[in-house]
């Protein structure tokens, strides 16, 4: 039987390409998503991935949709934290609830997720936890305040529980992606993407869902069982750490 792999923010963007990468890999994927019903139904038609629908903000939404994947699908052996949400603005001009929106959702919905299949993993002594941060929670990002800390904590989720999970056979990694030419950043304008973004990267271009998608499926796999508490900076060279 072939292991079982939930990816959140699943159906779209980056997280579709994780999906269908892990589909082709051999994993049997669940796509979680948080509200687009409609882009989560044509995924499925177009894929054949199933999707759920919960927000990673909510515990015990968490606790609920994570048991009904395993009732439909099997044990999860794979989570990829993917999903994530910005509310961009320069900080004197943040408010509680643009921080906390980010935060619950895109630091505490790593707790939220793994918590529930930590046990299950420890268990059945195998597990595969890939967290999807950012070169912005690398570097930091001006009107990114929220967002940045988030990704750094992220980071610092993802060394903690490394050391905890090591000896249980669950490795537990990282990745930052630098700017990816999903629907969001290529609906920057045009002249903004050119003269200022693209420059700044030095391959010249922007990044592909798929590379992102191809480090997620070499992490997940048996064969990278040595490598965990690591961070994959994917960003074109962008930013070295």
């Amino acid at each position: 039987m072939s292991k079982v792999a939930i990816v959140t923010g699943g159906s779209r963007g980056i997280g579709a390409a994780i999906s269908v990468a892990l589909k082709a890999a051999g994993y049997t994927v669940a796509a979680n998503y948080a509200g687009n019903d409609e882009a989560a139904g044509k995924f499925t038609a177009e894929t054949g991935i199933k999707t759920y629908k919960w927000s990673v903000a909510d515990y015990d939404a968490c606790v609920a949709g994570i048991a009904q994947v395993e009732a439909d699908l099997g044990p999860v052996a794979v989570l990829v934290n993917n999903a994530g949400i910005t509310r961009d603005g320069m900080f004197h001009k943040m408010t509680p609830q643009m921080w906390g929106e980010v935060i619950n959702t895109n630091l505490t919905g790593l707790f939220n997720m793994t918590n529930p299949v930590w046990s299950g993993m420890r268990e059945r002594k195998f597990g595969r936890v890939i967290n999807i941060s950012s070169i912005n929670g690398q570097k930091g990002q001006a009107g990114q305040v929220n967002y940045s800390a988030a990704k750094a904590g992220d980071l610092g989720f993802t060394k903690a529980l490394a050391q905890e999970g090591a000896r249980a056979g669950i490795t537990v990694n990282a990745i930052c992606p630098g700017y990816i030419g999903t629907d969001m950043v290529k609906a920057i304008d045009e002249k903004v993407l050119n003269e200022r973004i693209i420059p700044q990267i030095p391959v010249g271009r922007l990044g592909e869902p798929e590379e992102i998608a191809r480090a997620v499926v070499f992490l997940a796999a048996d064969d990278a069982g040595f490598i965990t508490g690591s961070t994959i900076s994917a960003n074109g060279g962008q930013y070295f750490s």
